[in-house]
């Protein structure tokens, strides 16, 4: 299920990272902070206030400018990227065949090797999700 406004919830978007979703950050790029009772706060790089920092032993997220709260910059390791709709759609590639209402929610119908299969979401940002972590899982060896 996605929260409010079409953004996955953070156990689809760990389970995405956790079946091989890559993330190289981004400016617009949503992430969360999981298990630091941050959950439902969801920030988004840009060019001034969260941006990614490059460094030896990896990226860095660094906030700049945030003096309600005492971070200056978290490891990329730590956070957790919550895909937007166009970039679970884009991710699906040529397996994508469509998405239709369902009455319910949404369809997305997807074509591997002549085989079609679908899969329900209650907004198009989750079906999107369900049918990536499909072909993400059946990559894995």
């Amino acid at each position: 299920m996605t929260q409010d406004g079409g953004v996955l919830s953070v156990a689809l978007a760990r389970a995405l990272r956790d079946a091989g979703l890559h993330w190289t950050p981004a400016r617009g790029d949503s992430f969360v902070m999981p298990d630091r009772e941050m959950d439902s706060d969801v920030f988004v790089l840009s060019d001034m206030t969260i941006e990614v920092h490059q460094f030896p032993a990896g990226p860095v997220i660094g906030f700049n400018g945030t003096t309600e709260w005492a971070l200056d910059s978290v490891e990329q390791s730590e956070v957790l990227w919550v895909p937007a709709e166009h970039q679970l759609r884009e991710l699906l590639g040529d397996a994508f065949a469509g998405l239709a209402p369902t009455g319910d929610g949404y369809r997305v119908t997807l074509r591997v090797d002549g085989a079609t299969s679908g899969f329900d979401g209650l907004d198009p940002a989750e079906a999107y999700a369900l049918a990536l972590l499909h072909l993400l899982r059946s990559r894995r060896p």
